[in-house]
């Protein structure tokens, strides 16, 4: 493992990065969640232990330095998958474009979560306490993230490689509210030539804003006996300040990959989430937290897979206020044929506490070897 070397001064220097950015900064707990959900039918099968050997255009998403995988031609996948019996709505498309003559690669990718047609009945009753339905409108509510990418090699270094992630959010409440902010993210990868992951993706290094604009005027209908200002009334509800703060985030982890024979093989890899404040995480203390995760993948022909994962090890509490330690199982397969992968998981979807599992597929394309 000396060849490991060279990647424990980069894992400091970003694990200090990231603790600088947190620095004399006020942040909400949950700011920019919808970011946090996940994509990829494959690494929610895996607990979403991927960051170290993630290699497709889904790493625009999990770790960017494995962008820098895909080479033979463009690549491209998208997910679809959905909350509370349809009510909520996640989407997510992403496409990674090689760029062969600097042996890097660019990666674009949208993400939204949302939910549509709510029924706006603010004006349902007039003043004279008369109902008029023609008065009902809809709104929705939604939640947008665009995502650019860029991968390459660390001085040259194959084996050694880097990423990043500049990512522009927009947020709205109907017309009620809206915001629109901006951060960073930067990953790294090793890989050894006896089949060993590295990587590390620190989230939003830059503790990624959102600037807020509220119109007052859209909320005056919904204040009935509420003080003159109406600014009174609505802060407790909405971001306090203009701007809200989303803390940074590290993940980092370790695989190996076992090539039983020409057919049959096994990847494994142990990750480690970690938030700079205190959640429900079973290993959290004071203002850190670390979620670790589990996941493998055994191959057939590098054609037909079976996955399963473990992640969320949380301390629910009870009604009865004793509190119990969860954790998350995941399953799933995958299927591919001539840069055609189509996978499926089973997964508690997006969820940190006790929710339903949600059957999630997802498509990609890869159209190097399409051509092929």
């Amino acid at each position: 493992m000396d060849n490991l070397k060279p990647l424990k001064k980069i894992v400091f220097l970003i694990s200090v990065f990231t603790s600088l950015g947190i620095q004399a900064q006020t942040a909400r707990k949950y700011s920019n969640e919808f970011l946090n959900i996940g994509v990829d039918a494959r690494s929610f099968a895996m607990g979403n232990a991927v960051v170290a050997n993630i290699g497709n255009a889904n790493a625009s998403y999990w770790n960017p330095a494995g962008l820098t995988e895909v080479y033979w031609g463009v690549d491209a996948t998208a997910m679809h998958a959905e909350y509370f019996q349809s009510v909520a709505k996640f989407d997510y498309a992403a496409v990674a474009i090689p760029l062969r003559e600097s042996n890097s690669t660019v990666a674009f990718s949208l993400m939204r979560f949302g939910v549509d047609d709510i029924l706006n009945t603010t004006e349902l009753i007039d003043n004279q306490g008369n109902i008029n339905y023609d008065k009902i409108t809809k709104f929705s509510t939604a939640d947008y993230a665009l995502t650019m990418s860029y991968a390459g090699y660390f001085l040259g270094n194959k084996d050694l490689q880097v990423g990043a992630n500049a990512k522009v959010v927009y947020r709205h409440i109907g017309k009620f509210a809206k915001g629109i902010g901006f951060g960073l993210d930067l990953g790294l990868q090793y890989r050894t030539d006896d089949g060993w992951y590295l990587g590390a993706m620190a989230r939003d290094i830059t503790t990624t804003f959102n600037a807020w604009k509220i119109n007052y005027n859209e909320l005056k209908p919904i204040i009935v006996d509420g003080p003159a200002d109406p600014e009174e009334t609505i802060l407790n509800d909405l971001p306090a300040e203009g701007t809200e703060l989303t803390l940074p985030k590290l993940q980092v982890g370790v695989g190996k990959k076992f090539q039983f024979d020409d057919r049959w093989s096994l990847l494994g890899e142990v990750d480690l989430g970690m938030e700079f404040q205190e959640t429900n995480a079973a290993l959290s203390m004071g203002n850190f937290s670390i979620n670790p995760m589990v996941g493998f993948e055994l191959g057939y022909d590098d054609m037909v897979f079976v996955r399963g994962g473990l992640n969320n090890l949380q301390e629910i509490e009870q009604f009865n206020g004793d509190k119990k330690t969860s954790i998350q199982p995941n399953i799933g397969v995958g299927f591919k044929y001539g840069g055609i992968s189509i996978d499926y998981a089973l997964t508690n979807f997006g969820d940190q506490g006790l929710g339903l599992y949600s059957n999630i597929f997802s498509l990609r394309l890869d159209f190097g070897h399409l051509r092929k």
